[in-house]
């Protein structure tokens, strides 16, 4: 039998004011799959990511990644998971400004001791050949989130989240990095879990799922 490269077991998060965001929620994500997360602001979106990451901590409930409970880890032993396995996507980016395109994309490379060539193959596969001694001051906001998908392929991750990876660009920068996240994701046989508040984006994943306070639901057909 197949082991799920993520799953949720009876996941509980409140937030520290007691409101609760996330109650009883259970989810699997088999290997290959992609998959979209909508649902309305504030129902526990990026919340989920996160203890998805293990950047956070369930209140109750397990989080297991290639059937490994993460809350079971030690603080360097889920540094090393998130290291060689996770791909994070950030909505704003991240991408450090004193590092150069190159530094920036290689740094999972270098954090895992791995060959930095492919920090420059990443770079070509973005559309942002030759820039890798540029700055992120000398790039739009397209060309950044096109780093920051580099970067989170660079090491061929496993599990990729990526949380509102088009929300701060226009319609066709969108269209544009959604295809080149959807190609390199299978190309790398990963899974991945991306948050949007965009049906297109969405629909550009495997499968949509609407987080309520329920739960995730299948997205209804009339949507």
């Amino acid at each position: 039998m197949q082991v799920p490269a993520l799953e949720c077991r009876a996941v509980k998060k409140a937030y520290g004011n007691g409101r609760v965001v996330l109650t009883h929620l259970d989810f699997i994500l088999q290997p290959g799959e992609y998959v979209a997360i909508m649902g309305e602001s504030g129902v526990g979106k990026s919340t989920l990511l996160n203890l998805i990451a293990g950047l956070d901590t369930p209140d109750a409930g397990t989080v297991l990644i290639d059937g490994v409970p993460i809350s079971g880890l030690t603080d360097d032993q889920a540094t090393h998971l998130r290291r060689e396995k996770l791909g994070f996507i950030f909505q704003a980016f991240h991408v450090l400004p004193h590092l150069t395109l190159a530094q920036n994309v290689g740094l999972p490379l270098l954090l895992n001791g791995a060959d930095m060539t492919r920090a420059t193959e990443m770079l070509d596969k973005v559309g942002l050949q030759g820039r890798g001694n540029d700055f992120p001051r000398q790039l739009s906001g397209g060309e950044l989130q096109r780093v920051a998908i580099a970067r989170a392929l660079v090491h061929r991750p496993k599990l990729v989240l990526a949380d509102e990876p088009t929300g701060n660009l226009d319609p066709d920068t969108a269209h544009d990095v959604l295809t080149l996240l959807r190609d390199e994701i299978k190309s790398n046989g990963a899974s991945a879990i991306m948050v949007t508040h965009s049906l297109a984006a969405a629909a550009t994943a495997d499968r949509i799922l609407i987080l309520t306070s329920a739960g995730l639901q299948a997205l209804p057909a009339a949507a």
